[in-house]
């Protein structure tokens, strides 16, 4: 009996005029072209990352989805735009690991990070490379801790600005591995790698898809991958764990929100075609080369990577000391 009534139950549900009304606009969506927001400047792993992803989106429903750049302030600016956007699937956002360190390095934001978005799907993630320039006497992690403790302070390492994900890769590390290294922030990752070819700075965390060129010419050494486990793309080179610092692990990361309150239908739909985009052969094909990998995550499991990564920076921020009023 009781069965039955849940049957009975759930059937009402589906057929209540709410119901009828969610599930008649998932079907009919998308109504118009999709504003695929992106709060960095076009060229960038993120900006590559949301068009691929855009493109396989537009033949899936049929529709364009164009990606929109709105760089600034760390993206907060575009974050900012996207969560008072109307919540009906046609403005979504391509997100990076950087969305989860904002929350800790800026003091005030105009927007919840949690509140205010509704996730998609994490759809790839990729390992930073930790490079040094040649002249620098180490070949590998060990090596180069074994030199930060016998200089403390005489080492510098560059990043794409404060607040970064590359100066958080390089807080996370020095944090813990307890060593003295100075940080050197540029406005940008191609000025920083500039310097770090001309050994006006020691070290570096950068991408793999802006540095392993200048590594494979010899401008630049690689010593360690950031991940967890090891890169099928570079197998050859070591994790910054397995190489003297126990429990180091980072990655740059992609994944798609919407705006609060977008009806869980269309949620689905879209996470359904980003999943089968991540693992469609030539998607994977197309990330090799950066060291990506496809993920594809159910909205779940990628609010609950977001909470826990806003968890994990704050803690390392509050220790680094570092903060953008």
């Amino acid at each position: 009996m009781t069965s039955g009534r849940a049957a009975i139950a759930g059937m009402i549900v589906l057929l209540s005029p709410g119901a009828a009304a969610a599930q008649g606009a998932a079907d009919a969506y998308p109504a118009k072209p999709v504003r695929v927001v992106v709060g960095l400047a076009p060229g960038g792993g993120t900006d590559i990352q949301a068009r691929l992803f855009a493109q396989k989106l537009s033949e899936s429903f049929n529709r364009p989805f164009v990606v929109e750049n709105r760089p600034g302030a760390g993206g907060t600016l575009a974050y900012a735009q996207v969560a008072k956007s109307p919540p009906d699937g046609h403005t979504l956002m391509g997100v990076t690991s950087g969305y989860t360190i904002t929350p800790a390095v800026y003091a005030r934001l105009p927007y919840d990070p949690i509140k205010d978005f509704a996730p998609v799907s994490l759809v790839s993630q990729a390992p930073f490379l930790l490079v040094v320039h040649p002249s620098l006497p180490v070949k590998s992690v060990k090596d180069l801790l074994a030199l930060a403790r016998k200089k403390p302070g005489g080492l510098d390492c560059g990043s794409a600005g404060r607040g970064s994900s590359t100066h958080m890769a390089f807080e996370l590390f020095k944090t813990l591995s307890a060593v003295t290294i100075t940080h050197i922030p540029y406005k940008g990752t191609a000025p920083a790698l500039v310097d770090a070819m001309a050994g006006q700075v020691h070290m570096l965390f950068g991408n793999v898809l802006s540095t392993v060129a200048h590594v494979k010419s010899g401008k630049l050494r690689a010593l360690a991958v950031t991940t967890a486990r090891r890169s099928a793309a570079l197998p050859d080179l070591p994790t910054i764990a397995e190489s003297g610092v126990p429990g180091y692990e980072n990655s740059t990361w992609h994944g798609w929100l919407a705006p609060a309150g977008t009806p869980p239908a269309i949620l689905q739909r879209l996470n359904a075609e980003l999943v089968k985009s991540a693992n469609a052969p030539d998607v994977a094909a197309r990330l090799a080369p950066d060291g990506g990998e496809a993920v594809g995550s159910t909205p779940e499991a990628f609010a609950q990577h977001i909470a826990s990564e806003i968890a994990r920076w704050r803690k390392v921020v509050k220790e680094a000391g570092v903060r953008i009023e």
